[in-house]
């Protein structure tokens, strides 16, 4: 067993795979030489598994778990969770954004006592869209789920063993990783890092792929769009009683006919509106919960290197 693990995600990183293994056996060394580094690439559909295979030969203690196909960066460092056996992991992203430099700082305050340790970044080194995208779905999370998410944190950080077993005893098929280690509770601290520019390429991250996590987040780790629609619900049935006895008042009081036809139109459509997206929001349950029962495996691992054959 590896006194500590470090699990990656690998997606479309040929580029920098190279400069992220030399970095972290650097760092590593200078904590111990019982390490081990896993690269779980999640079918980018360049060279990076390639060059992992190539790593793996030469160094025992990089090992690579490839997907059969691409399910996600949370799946990925699910995959990589279970096949590590350090008694402290470190879950860092690829692009050497996340220093490996850092993991020191994580590593030490760990050994405080503390059983996830979270790396805040001072700056973040990312463009303007990509601050405001993460920004709203942030905002838009702990609203839903009533948290309060530190935004200057991201994947970067170190768990403990017990985190770790806590974790994958998590079976839900929708993963949002950084909800679920806040759901785990522990003993957590933070420390401030340095956060880089990317070493090459682009996030994969855009607005689309922000909002489909967001809104997924938001399923499955609260049911208040729910009751926020059952009181909307309630607000509009009240408002249509007190707008009838108006009418009604109007009527009888000052002879006011009924009149309308354009008002009456507008309000089926709004309210025909209201209860298609209750049936939306509805369906979109309906719709998780059919996953979940099905119980399909996370995901389908092709080809492994760098492990014992068992």
């Amino acid at each position: 067993m590896a006194h500590i693990s470090v699990v990656t995600p690998v997606y479309k990183a040929e580029d920098c795979i190279l400069e992220l293994y030399r970095r972290l056996t650097s760092s590593l060394s200078a904590i111990t030489e019982d390490y081990e580094i896993i690269m779980v690439e999640d079918c980018g559909g360049d060279r990076s598994w390639n060059i992992i295979k190539e790593i793996s030969a030469r160094d025992k203690k990089v090992k690579g778990v490839k997907f059969s196909r691409n399910f996600g960066q949370h799946y990925a460092i699910t995959a990589g969770l279970e096949y590590a056996n350090g008694d402290w992991v470190v879950i860092m992203d690829c692009d050497l954004q996340d220093q490996p430099e850092e993991i020191i700082k994580l590593y030490s305050k760990a050994k405080e006592g503390c059983d996830v340790v979270l790396a805040r970044r001072a700056v973040r080194q990312d463009g303007f869209l990509k601050k405001l995208s993460a920004r709203l779905f942030y905002t838009l999370f702990d609203y839903m789920t009533d948290t309060n998410t530190d935004q200057s944190i991201g994947t970067f950080r170190i768990l403990s063993k017990k985190t770790v077993n806590n974790f994958l005893s998590l079976k839900e098929k929708l993963r949002f990783f950084g909800g679920m280690i806040q759901w785990i509770g522990f003993k957590t601290e933070h420390v401030d890092v340095e956060h880089a520019e990317r070493f090459s390429g682009y996030s994969s991250y855009n607005f689309r792929k922000l909002f489909k996590l967001a809104l997924g987040s938001m399923i499955a780790f609260s049911d208040k769009p729910l009751r926020l629609l059952t009181y909307l619900g309630f607000f509009m049935s009240l408002i249509s009683m007190m707008y009838a006895m108006f009418i009604i008042y109007r009527k009888i009081v000052y002879q006011i006919s009924i009149e309308g036809w354009t008002s009456l139109i507008v309000s089926l459509y709004f309210l025909g509106g209201l209860v298609l997206v209750n049936l939306g929001v509805l369906g979109l349950y309906i719709g998780r919960i059919f996953e979940e029962v099905k119980r399909r495996p996370l995901f389908i691992i092709d080809e492994t290197t760098g492990f014992e054959k068992k």
